[in-house]
This record gives structure tokens, sequence and C-alpha cells, in this order.
């Protein structure tokens, strides 16, 4: 597999220990916790729970593997090297060729243990479904349409999560993803600058941009809302919050528990993550504000899905 003469080789030996998969001069793959869980224990992620998507069969990559224009304190990748412009950028055919021949080798270990469902196992060998989330900032690769207009070729469904910032690049998109998530992690300017550092001088701007630009855009929108305990889930910040997801009106809102994992480790403590009741409270009390059903949870994921009765949550 070609992996980029650009990189950083410090950063290439980080990411690899990481049991990253890197392709061309900025993309890469990694096998989710839920991949893992679904081939030896038959456990399935909220994803499939909540939208029918396929655990065993999804591909989690990143065609900006690090490049964001934030430095979230609760994320959990490595952010040393935090880039603002993809350079030389791959073709999109090429970089779904390899994330797809990557996702075959990470599996590969897989097939010889006793406890893995070896049906699951070939069908995972086959994704049908495009988790572009797994780091950095998506929208910064300049291809980004083309790259999904690749994957619903193939007939696979496309996930896309941004963090907002780049709302240019979700108004110009030639071919949006199947389902949309845009980060909504503050109530306020300050609590923004705080807790997701940004890189560009006008993040929280640009980030009501993308939330007026939502209602506009013709595919599926979630607004997830990353909880972290004694930062942003204040029973006095679900107002703020129902003020911005109104003016986006999303299909679906996702209140999701931060996770004390990876590099968040250096920067939060295990005090900082929710209590799957906690999260509950919060979706209940942000779903009476909005007028939108509390439907579905996963407590293993400390997360619960908000509906507003437009859509059917499943991906048909």
């Amino acid at each position: 597999m070609t992996t980029s003469l650009h990189m950083n080789t410090e950063l290439r030996k980080i990411l690899k220990k990481q049991q990253y998969a890197l392709i061309g001069n900025h993309s890469g793959v990694k096998l989710c916790h839920w991949m893992r869980q679904s081939l030896l224990f038959g456990r399935e992620c909220y994803k499939q729970t909540f939208y029918g998507i396929d655990s065993h069969r999804c591909l989690q990559m990143t065609p900006a593997v690090t490049h964001c224009t934030q430095m979230c304190l609760f994320c959990w990748r490595h952010q040393g090297f935090t880039e603002r412009e993809v350079k030389d950028a791959d073709d999109p055919s090429y970089i779904l060729e390899k994330a797809i021949e990557a996702q075959r080798q990470l599996i590969t270990g897989f097939k010889g243990d006793e406890r893995c469902d070896r049906q699951k196992w070939n069908e995972a060998n086959k994704p049908n479904m495009v988790a572009c989330s797994l780091s950095g900032e998506p929208t910064l690769y300049p291809q980004l349409g083309d790259f999904f207009q690749e994957c619903h070729n193939r007939g696979m469904t496309t996930f896309l999560v941004t963090n907002g910032t780049n709302p240019e690049a979700l108004e110009h998109l030639d071919t949006l993803p199947t389902q949309l998530y845009v980060s909504v992690v503050a109530p306020t300017k300050e609590i923004y600058k705080k807790l997701c550092v940004p890189l560009i001088s006008d993040g929280w701007k640009k980030l009501q941009q993308t939330l007026d630009l939502l209602p506009s855009l013709n595919t599926r929108t979630v607004i997830r809302h990353t909880l972290v305990q004694g930062w942003n889930m204040d029973n006095v910040h679900i107002d703020k919050y129902a003020a911005l997801d109104a003016r986006a009106n999303p299909d679906f809102i996702e209140p999701k528990g931060y996770v004390f994992v990876g590099y968040s480790r250096k920067r939060m403590t295990i005090a900082n993550m929710p209590s799957h009741a906690q999260v509950r409270s919060f979706g209940t009390a942000l779903a009476e504000q909005l007028g939108y059903t509390l439907s579905m949870e996963k407590q293993d994921s400390r997360v619960v899905l908000l509906t507003n009765g437009k859509k059917e949550s499943k991906i048909k």
C-alpha cells in the first residue's frame, strides 16, 4: 500500500502504532471497535440500532487524517501535527479502492479466530457503508463530493461527520453523503473557544452558517452533541442548544456522552465522562424544548436518538 512521502515520519509511526492503515498523501482507515465486537461477539454499533447499517460492513475512514480546524479537548486522536489544508490531493477512486483493500487487510486475522462469525467475515470483506469520520475534518479534502459519488456508484451508503467550520464545502458538494452529521459541542461562543480550541479565527461564525445551511441540503441531517461533564451539559445550557438546533431543523439529534479514551486522557479526566442516565436526562429535556421525541437509546454507547417525525431513522 502506498503511503505518503509528505507525511511526517514521526506521525506515520504514531498512527501505525495505533493501527491506522495510511493511504496516499492524506487518508487513513482504522477498524472501529464495533467491527470487532460484531465479528467476535455479535454486538452491534449504535448506528446499526438507530439507522440500520451493518456494523461489520462499515468502513471507518478519513480523507484528512492529519487535517483539522479545531483541537478539541475531548478528541481521542493525536493532535501534534494538525494541518488545515490538504495538499497534493489524491484521486477519489484511488482513495476508495485503497481504503477497501486496507480494510480487508486489517480484518485478515479475524478469520482464524474461532469466535469469529465466518459469514459476517465474508461480508465484511465487501463493505457497503463508509463512515467518513475517523479523524480530522473531512470537508478539507477538496474532492469530497466526487468521493461520495464513487461510493454511491458502488452501492455504498455514506455518513459524513463534520465540525461545521467549513460551510462553503458543504454548500458546494456536488454529491451529498447519505447522512450528514454536524457536531455541535458547545452552546455558547465562550465554551466553544475553550472546549474546541479553534485553529481559525471565525470557527463559531462558520458553525452558525452551517446550521443555517442545513435545512436547504437534500440529505438526511443529524446534529450530534458530544456531552462532556463539567463543560457543556449543564441544565442552563439546554435552551441554548435548543436554539441552535432549531435553526438547523435536523432530522435527528444525537446527544452522546464523551468517552475517556485515547489522547483525550491527557486533557480530560474520567469525571468528565457522563453516565448514560445523565445523557438520557439531557436528551429528554432537549426533546421537550424542541418538540422532538426520544425514540431510541444505546446504553453501552451512552447515546440517545431524538427524532422529529419527518423521516424514519432506518436507511432504506
